[in-house]
């Protein structure tokens, strides 16, 4: 056991969309990710997406309707619901997700996640 210093880690990389595994959490990843720009709306059908924005702001645009969530805050969004988040500047948030599963709802293209 020992304690995860997140800034720490988010300072080893400096790319966006580009999640980085920090923990595993029962059969999730823990990972942390630099947002800036837009990134494709997608889906998960199996499972839902939690965001924590840990520094700066994002907007979780959701079919119809987009929602501002700043740093502290968390959102997450249920399964099969088609959505995208995006930042103006950029915002680092931790994301929690069952092992396997693509960022982008899609194997083919989603980011690997490499463990730091």
């Amino acid at each position: 056991m020992r304690s995860i210093n997140l800034s720490a880690k988010l300072a080893q990389f400096d790319t966006h969309w580009d999640p980085h595994v920090v923990a595993d959490y029962n059969d999730n990843d823990v990972m942390v990710v630099k947002f800036q720009g837009e990134f494709p709306f997608h889906l998960h059908e199996d499972t839902d997406d939690f965001f924590l924005v840990l520094d700066g702001e994002m907007v979780m645009d959701i079919e119809d309707a987009s929602h501002t969530v700043k740093a502290g805050e968390l959102f997450i969004v249920p399964k099969g619901v088609t959505h995208r988040p995006r930042a103006e500047t950029e915002c680092k948030v931790l994301l929690i997700e069952p092992k396997g599963v693509p960022n982008t709802g899609d194997p083919e293209t989603a980011a690997s996640k490499p463990r730091i």
